[in-house]
């Protein structure tokens, strides 16, 4: 296979077109997909479907082999032309293969700024995942062939560094797109549905909507995207605690955390309850809602700080004491147990006793991702404090953000 490098057409314009189909793919869903489907996973979905594979030079792990070949007089250095041209002299080839990972028909694109040897071919060899440079040996000159060798790799080279910088940051940008895209046709449909309702005649309602399940068709080696399936024909609208107040709930919650770990003295030797009524002492009185919007953060149960909306919990925070992976895992059944709308907010609150606390936090970590119900992992907000988006049991496209903080209260003698 030969490719010609950064000669087709502009890297910028193969992007764009990338985009619009991701864009012509969210106008296509239904409306009911589009307002019912998990965000994050549908958005994880194209994301994998649309990320490019970066093209990755291996100029550090170049290898070479050699074999003999006739080569035409016309095609020889002068000193060593033939009378006929078209007669033949064997030499050594000496083969170079720069190995490489990734898309390698992306070199064939032009960045936004390129080399003067944009169009220069060169040969791959897919099977051997390579691109291959040959140099006819006609002095016996190590020092030579390998300037020959090192030319090539410098047109090769020339205009790499722009077209993978241009790749990448397409693949930084990929998730904000799908999420702005998807956010905007999903507010559009909202206010097209508010603004037929208001002219007060019944909606009709297609009972006829298919759930599909889709996978394309894999080529080699490439990833499978699995589509989301929606299970509801219908969607309601349902209240939320707002991305702001979730997290000045957490960051309130986390300093408490650090304050417990600075007095260990006071609060080593109290139960889950006690830490549990200590945390909502101070949430309650920093946050005040209407007694009209049913919004009160309360206890219920043993250990649990609620925030409801009528009859259901819209925040939990789940507080225990550390008891290993077992207990973890059953933890957070528990407070999935307690959600039933989407975009409802979480945290559970684990308190340490063991002296091994960073080994604590790894296994956290990594636990975690084997639970059922686990979508994908957020930035952390502090050493100890995890973010998480997961599904609710009862429907996997009702997605929940939890926060996992962590405090080191030793025992105290």
């Amino acid at each position: 296979m030969k490719i010609k490098l950064y000669a087709e057409e502009r890297l910028k314009d193969f992007l764009d077109k990338k985009k619009l189909e991701i864009k012509d793919i969210i106008e296509s869903e239904t409306e009911e997909y589009i307002l019912n489907v998990g965000e994050e996973q549908y958005i994880e979905y194209l994301k994998n479907k649309f990320q490019l594979d970066v093209p990755e030079l291996h100029t550090d792990e170049v290898y070479i082999d050699s074999y003999e070949k006739e080569i035409l007089g016309k095609d020889c250095p002068w000193e060593y032309r033939i009378t006929d041209p078209y007669a033949t002299i064997k030499r050594d080839v000496i083969v170079y293969h720069v190995p490489y990972s990734g898309s390698i028909e992306l070199l064939k694109y032009r960045p936004s700024t390129w080399s003067s040897w944009a169009g220069y071919e060169i040969q791959i060899d897919k099977q051997a995942q390579a691109i291959i440079v040959e140099v006819i040996n006609f002095y016996n000159d190590p020092e030579k062939i390998n300037r020959e060798f090192n030319d090539s790799l410098k047109r090769i080279m020339s205009s790499y560094d722009n077209l993978k910088s241009e790749i990448e940051a397409y693949n930084n940008g990929l998730e904000s797109y799908i999420r702005y895209t998807l956010n905007e046709r999903r507010q559009h449909i909202l206010k097209k549905r508010d603004f037929l309702s208001s002219l007060g005649v019944p909606l009709k309602k297609n009972k006829n909507t298919p759930q599909t399940f889709a996978v394309p068709k894999p080529k080699l080696r490439d990833k499978i995207s699995i589509r989301p399936t929606v299970d509801k024909n219908g969607f309601t609208p349902e209240p939320t605690l707002d991305d702001e107040n979730y997290q000045k709930i957490l960051k309130l919650i986390n300093d408490i955390g650090k304050n417990f770990e600075r007095l260990p003295s006071t609060y080593s030797n109290k139960k889950e309850e006690d830490l549990r009524d200590h945390i909502l002492m101070i949430l309650d009185p920093n946050f005040e809602y209407g007694s009209a919007s049913g919004e009160t953060f309360n206890k219920s149960g043993k250990t649990d700080i609620q925030l409801r909306y009528d009859s259901s919990v819209v925040f939990i925070a789940e507080c225990k004491f550390w008891r290993g992976k077992k207990a973890f895992l059953e933890t957070i059944d528990q407070l999935l147990s307690y959600l039933t709308w989407r975009n409802s907010k979480a945290s559970i609150i684990i308190f340490v006793r063991n002296n091994d606390f960073t080994r604590v936090l790894q296994i956290v970590k990594k636990i975690i991702k084997e639970h059922p119900n686990f979508i994908k992992e957020l930035n952390d907000s502090d050493e100890s404090w995890f973010n998480y988006i997961f599904s609710l049991p009862t429907d996997q496209n009702k997605e929940i953000k939890l926060a996992v903080q962590l405090y080191y209260i030793p025992t105290y003698k």
